[in-house]
């Protein structure tokens, strides 16, 4: 079961890696990132459940294996901190798409190269 999982996670890393690569609209680019972003702390927490499931303060379980929960904080921080960057990039799109017409990353460079 675990090894699916892992390719299905890998899986979604990799669209948004070449959803980055290869797509040109920004609003695009910012999707394929929250992509990559979402398969990134979907394999660390595959990872960090390994060792066990239970809870280690609020488990009934005597003997067995237990999550660790240092991994369960960084990851509400990793979402906190990809959000906040997700809405920073759009209000960067929102101010690029009052002066040009079209959201295109190839035809913003052409408008503002000199």
């Amino acid at each position: 079961m675990i090894p699916v999982l892992e390719a299905s996670v890998f899986a979604t890393i990799l669209c948004g890696f070449f959803g980055i690569i290869l797509k040109k609209n920004l609003v695009m680019k910012i999707v394929s990132m929250d992509v990559m972003s979402t398969g990134v702390i979907a394999y660390y927490v595959l990872i960090a459940s390994r060792e066990g499931l239970f809870t280690p303060i609020l488990s009934t379980v005597k003997k067995g294996a237990f999550a660790d929960p240092v991994p369960q904080a960084v990851i509400l921080t990793a979402i906190v901190i990809g959000f906040s960057i997700q809405a920073l990039m759009l209000v960067g799109v929102m101010k690029l798409s009052r002066d040009n017409p079209t959201l295109e990353s190839s035809e913003i460079e052409k408008n503002n190269t000199p």
